[in-house]
């Protein structure tokens, strides 16, 4: 038994004490799958030889007659770029040796757009676009006014997706082309870039900014707008009549504030400072204000997702921004600066290594709603160069084209700072709770002020903000890395579900499983607090009788093997039906989704109204995998007596998901560590052995006080 017990807690030290999240769905070393297979041979159907990956990329090479016909690579194994889903889109490109793109195919995407409506070979239909676009060209999303760019039509309803599809497709292309010699870098990129030169520090007004360039223009007006559409189906549509064609469509101002004089002047010394401890080094931050009734940033952008109006361009690479990369703009300080209906910074991150030493523009998007659901867009262009007196130009050098050595996983954790410091802070304030939970029970109201709180922040900032629902998905697409390729650098492109499945693989081992699922489970928080407001307002509840209780334990447990079965078979497969998780409904897609998916979620919150947690008790496969390990737990800080069970049964009764049986012992594999059994072993009140000895003591100090009070009185009586 102690054999086994070393087994399991070995096992399990294999499993979870790495983190489990997303991974490619096929890594460097897979074999080609029947997908990719197909579209390789549909592409090149005269393909003698496809190589094992190789190289920093995983390319295969292709060979007929003993010659080289193209290349094979998948975007994911090159960049990852979150789209709106705020995960990859994952893409086979095939390429010629004269780095012409052959063919693009989706492999793998998250995006909820494509999956409440849109249909999804809409997607497949815009990628394919791409077919003959030369690994060197720029191609924009809809219209532009470069005649050298290639234009690709926008999906209506999904302009987001395909805007990062487009920035995917073709910076994993342009990597791989020159890695592979096909294509050379550019100039700029092969000599080490500029520097600011931080010593040029001044403060000016605002025309000075403007007249030295140090502050760029753009300059819209409604008829220059709608000539932009000529030619396409956006001609003529909600056009200006003639007397309005002068008006102002937008007045757009932007300038590279990370310049310390164009910095110190437009926001003043403090913000500047403040700005500059943010950034970290390689990032910029981008003024844009503007006036005029077209908004730059929009109301279309989503929490995590991307503005889908404006956007950097360099070397002929994107650069979008994301919600964490904006920051509103109030207050500037610069003499002469106008007032503008709109000013916001947006951060460049240092893995687009924007070169401030070379040109770069801003595109500003317009789109004209051409029927109830499609629309076209045109891009106009501000050019931007940094003045001459703020830069350090290093002599260029003959080198290699310069890539960003750290691994894509270390600029993600720079992006999600803000993300990651709350959340450390909120476990380690968990772990204190836990430290001191024998002093926090002993109080009713502050425990439950605190569990109730935190539980709040748990389905706000852990399940709805940072999208940190773990799942079951996670433990099976782990196994199967430890038969495949397996790589550090994938689990830790999360990061917050890498802390999450980090602190409850540790937790699970001291704890057991109670930690995650009775604090940190968003969908367990959310279900616990709506059956807080159901009991408060008094809706009756429903006790499953032990007996059968104890058996509907084991759906759980049948729930996960079956997925795990599945999973040897196809892990595709197994994720399908992995849906018998609400968590993506609830909480990656807001209940945005199919009608029966939401009906699904709802029905098992509704139950949740009049009997807690159903879900979390019977049907949860994650909690089942958590369940397992609890047996080998270090500590057990749940406080007994020899009383509970015989004959007491209150704490048996209290217990809202049943983890204490009749005989008083607490099933930790059941116990969702909620704390309510020991506020009520402190409680003298309400606890019967304590409730008995507290009377025994009021009995005998009763005894005692009438003692005292026959023995004075015999005193009194005695004569002197």
């Amino acid at each position: 038994m102690i054999m086994l017990k070393n087994r399991c807690f070995f096992l399990y030290l294999m499993l979870m004490s790495m983190v489990c999240v997303m991974t490619p769905s096929i890594s460097h070393a897979a074999a080609l799958s029947t997908l990719e297979q197909e579209r390789l041979y549909s592409v090149l159907p005269s393909v003698e030889q496809v190589s094992e990956p190789s190289g920093e990329f995983g390319v295969r090479t292709l060979h007929q007659d003993g010659e080289i016909v193209g290349y094979a690579f998948q975007t994911n194994d090159v960049l990852t770029i979150p789209a709106y889903s705020g995960r990859p889109i994952n893409f086979q490109v095939i390429m010629d040796p004269q780095a012409n793109i052959l063919d693009a195919y989706v492999l793998h995407h998250d995006e909820p757009i494509l999956l409440i409506g849109i249909p999804e070979h809409k997607l497949h239909n815009f990628v394919s676009k791409y077919q003959g676009v030369n690994a060197n060209q720029r191609v924009v999303i809809g219209h532009s006014k470069d005649d050298s760019a290639i234009t690709i039509d926008a999906v209506s309803g999904a302009t987001v997706t395909v805007m990062v599809a487009n920035e995917t497709v073709m910076r994993a292309t342009h990597k791989v082309a020159i890695d592979l010699g096909l294509i050379s870098a550019d100039v700029a990129t092969a000599a080490p870039q500029s520097t600011i030169n931080t010593e040029v520090d001044q403060v000016k007004d605002w025309e000075t900014l403007i007249n030295d360039g140090s502050v760029a223009h753009l300059s819209l007006t409604r008829g220059q707008v709608d000539d932009a559409f000529v030619g396409t189906e956006g001609e003529g549509v909600d056009n200006a009549r003639p007397e309005q064609r002068d008006e102002q469509f937008i007045d757009l101002y932007f300038s590279d504030l990370t310049v310390p004089t164009i910095g110190r002047s437009i926001l003043g010394d403090k913000q500047y400072e403040r700005l500059q401890d943010e950034l970290v080094a390689g990032e910029h931050a981008i003024l844009v204000a503007g006036n005029g009734s077209y908004s730059f940033k929009g109301s279309g952008y989503v929490r995590g997702g991307i503005f889908d109006r404006v956007q950097l361009r360099q070397y002929g690479d994107i650069i979008s921004f994301r919600d964490l990369d904006f920051t509103r703009l109030n207050d500037v300080y610069a003499e002469g600066m106008p007032r503008f209906s709109e000013m916001a910074i947006f951060i460049v991150r240092s893995s687009y290594e924007l070169d401030p030493g070379q040109d770069w523009s801003l595109e500003l998007l317009v789109r004209k709603q051409i029927g109830p659901v499609s629309s076209v867009f045109t891009i106009f262009e501000g050019q931007y160069q940094t003045p001459e007196a703020y830069l350090n130009r290093p002599e260029a050098v003959a080198s290699e084209p310069l890539y960003d050595e750290r691994p894509m996983w270390v600029t993600i954790w720079e992006q999600k700072t803000f993300q990651i410091t709350v959340l450390v802070i909120a476990l380690a304030l968990l772990v204190i709770i836990l430290f001191i939970q024998d002093y926090l029970v002993r109080r009713p109201r502050l425990i439950h002020f605190i569990r109730n709180s935190y539980l709040t922040f748990t389905v706000i900032f852990i399940g709805w903000y940072a999208l940190g629902q773990l799942s079951i998905v996670n433990v099976l697409t782990f196994v199967h890395s430890l038969f495949d390729d397996f790589n550090w650098g994938i689990f830790l492109n999360d990061p917050i579900i890498f802390i999450l499945w980090t602190f409850t693989a540790a937790a699970t081992l001291l704890w057991g499983r109670g930690i995650f699922c009775g604090w940190l489970c968003p969908f367990g928080a959310l279900q616990e607090l709506i059956n807080e407001i159901a009991r408060k307002l008094k809706i009756k509840q429903y006790t499953v009788p032990f007996g059968i209780h104890e058996r509907l334990w084991a759906i759980k447990y049948i729930v996960l093997f079956v997925l795990f079965g599945l999973s040897l078979q196809s892990l595709a497969t197994a994720e399908k039906f992995a849906e018998v998780e609400p968590f993506k409904t609830t909480f990656t897609l807001g209940f945005d989704r199919q009608w029966w998916f939401v009906l699904y979620a709802v029905i098992l919150l509704v139950i949740n109204i009049f009997t807690r947690k159903v879900y979390c008790r019977y049907i949860c496969p994650l909690g089942a995998a958590l369940a397992i390990p609890t047996r080998v737990r270090l500590f057990d800080w749940l406080k007994r007596r020899k009383d509970c069970g015989s004959p007491c049964q209150l704490c048996a009764k209290e217990c809202e998901v049943q983890a204490i049986h009749p005989d008083g012992t607490i099933n930790a594999s059941e116990c969702h560590h909620c704390l309510d059994c020991q506020v009520t072993y402190y409680n003298d009140n309400r606890c019967p052995p304590l409730v008995a000895t507290k009377k025994r003591k009021q009995r005998k100090q009763k005894e005692i006080d009438n003692a005292l009070v026959i023995e004075t009185v015999q005193l009194e009586d005695k004569p002197l």
